[in-house]
């Protein structure tokens, strides 16, 4: 079997890589190790490179449409890895995960419409909602110092009160990592059928699942679930190929599918461009050794960072995930304000990793780490943060 290194450190500039050329944007200043941006500084799985250099070869690139193949790749994918099962007629491609929720907000609600949201959560949650002309409606998750827990009761009042038309579920959860067991997705799935709320769950994470644990889709749960539902997923996070733009999304109930994705349709919404169905059915098909032994490095990595930070930096907790390679630091024992914080890791440390407070007020004290790099990378930036740290403790102490 092919052993793949995640060693090797790639130079990603010149390549419009965002985590890069965004830095002075928005840290304001360039000489920081980037670990913010969710994409991964590992090679892509050469079976996919190889399949779109065969197809680029070909002298016309002219109008096409997606082949069966691909179709099928993601029908098996899903039933071999998740043991879900989906129907040709209930998939639709879109042009990446956040366009497929945005798409999503316009078709099934109007301007004025409340839609629930669960944060700390991904950003775009409520940018697309904001933007759009919609309310958000904030169902925080719990935090007792060590887990989190939906607020399902909080939830029931949520609808009751405030009628929404649309919740955006994040399963697993971005920022912090959650699979949400079959319970807890059941039981939302019931509140939200009975008062007639959409569900759009956000499972682009779904693939990276870490320590043996399965993925559980949200429309696997229960016939509730799949009445209100729609599942959104891409090979983006899985194998690092966000560039090509393939998502995908399922919608198993008939009344909700077949007008939503008519107007997907007539709109060329759901038009698929040739790169990105070559690129997701070769990766369904052919990266799956690939991901495995991803999967395991980032593991060790997570491994890596918890053992350092423990020995190394007393008061900074690590959040550990159940699936993908973003890490949820905590760093509220350092009896720093959020501002002090976000200062030492920038101008101290010289790291640039995602605020917790873009994924929401309750992400005050927080910040997000991606450990999608090479090692050596980690490392150097470990020591940074820890030299940092202590430096500051000096000072206040």
């Amino acid at each position: 079997m092919t052993r793949y290194n995640f060693d090797n450190v790639i130079d990603r500039t010149g390549t419009s890589a965002i985590k890069i050329d965004r830095l002075d944007r928005v840290f304001g200043r360039h000489d920081l190790t980037p670990l913010w941006i969710a994409d991964l500084d590992f090679a892509v799985c050469p079976e996919i490179t190889e399949a779109l250099l065969r197809r680029l070869r070909h002298p016309v690139l002219g109008y096409s449409e997606a082949a069966d193949g691909y179709w099928q790749s993601i029908i098996d994918w899903n039933l071999r890895r998740h043991g879900f099962g989906i129907a040709r007629e209930e998939l639709a491609f879109i042009p990446g995960v956040v366009k497929g929720i945005a798409l999503a907000v316009n078709y099934f609600t109007t301007r004025g419409d409340g839609v629930v949201i669960q944060p700390p959560v991904y950003t775009p949650f409520r940018t697309v909602v904001e933007g759009n002309g919609r309310r958000v409606i904030e169902n925080p998750l719990l935090f007792d110092g060590e887990k989190y827990t939906m607020d399902l009761d909080g939830l029931r009042e949520i609808v009751a009160k405030e009628k929404p038309r649309m919740m955006v579920l994040c399963n697993p959860h971005n920022p912090i990592g959650i699979q949400w067991s079959k319970e807890t997705l059941a039981e939302l799935a019931d509140i939200c059928h009975k008062a007639g709320v959409v569900v759009v769950s956000d499972e682009i994470h779904g693939d990276l699942m870490l320590a043996g644990r399965k993925h559980i889709p949200f429309l696997s749960v229960s016939p509730e679930a799949k009445a209100v539902g729609i599942m959104l997923g891409a090979p983006s996070k899985t194998f690092n190929i966000p560039g090509l733009v393939s998502s995908w999304m399922v919608v198993k109930n008939p009344e909700l599918r077949d007008p939503f994705y008519n107007w997907l349709e007539v709109n060329e919404f759901s038009a698929p461009v040739l790169i990105s169905t070559i690129g997701a059915e070769a990766a369904y098909n052919n990266g799956e050794a690939w991901l495995d032994q991803m999967l395991a490095y980032v593991e060790e990595n997570i491994d890596f960072v918890t053992d350092f930070c423990n020995r190394n930096i007393p008061g900074l907790k690590v959040i550990r995930p159940e699936a993908s390679f973003l890490l949820w630091l905590d760093f509220r024992e350092l009896h720093m304000c959020h501002r002090e914080i976000m200062d030492l890791l920038l101008d101290k440390a010289h790291l640039a990793l995602n605020d917790g407070t873009m994924f929401g007020e309750q992400g005050s004290g927080f910040a997000r780490l991606n450990v999608g790099t090479p090692r050596c990378v980690l490392a150097n930036a470990l020591q940074s943060l820890a030299m940092a740290v202590k430096s500051e403790m000096s000072v206040r102490n």
